[in-house]
């Protein structure tokens, strides 16, 4: 939480915990890190769900809202994202919140102990419906 909080201070990076209404469980959270000003105006997005609260649309009705953080209180111009191409879900959520996918990278991040291919996608302010 203090580096979260450091990085809220300097710019870096924004990260958001996700709570069931209900009982106030700690259901999972987004988070938009390397944020980078002057020419390029933008940030990665990243995201994870606990397994009991997967496919109950949190992640649905949390992600709109970040973006929206993103493009009109942050002002950036772009988010970009990634996942396994083997990660249906996250795949069909990016798609659905209006990211375009953009590229294929080989070995790009380290997932359980290994390099794994992901598949590349991102979204600009004026493709946002806030935009």
């Amino acid at each position: 939480l203090s580096r979260y909080a450091e990085d809220w201070r300097t710019d870096q990076g924004y990260n958001f915990f996700i709570f069931r209404n209900d009982d106030e469980a700690l259901a999972g959270g987004v988070g938009l890190s390397n944020v980078r000003r002057g020419v390029a105006e933008t940030a990665s997005l990243g995201y994870w769900v606990g397994e009991p609260f997967a496919r109950q649309r949190y992640m649905s009705a949390a992600l709109p809202l970040v973006l929206d953080f993103a493009f009109t209180r942050l002002r950036l111009h772009r988010v970009e994202a990634a996942c396994l191409p083997t990660n249906v879900p996250s795949r069909s959520l990016l798609l659905r919140t209006g990211f375009h996918q953009e590229g294929y990278a080989r070995a790009y991040l380290l997932i359980d102990g290994k390099w794994q291919d992901h598949l590349l996608f991102g979204i600009l302010r004026e493709d946002w419906r806030g935009g």
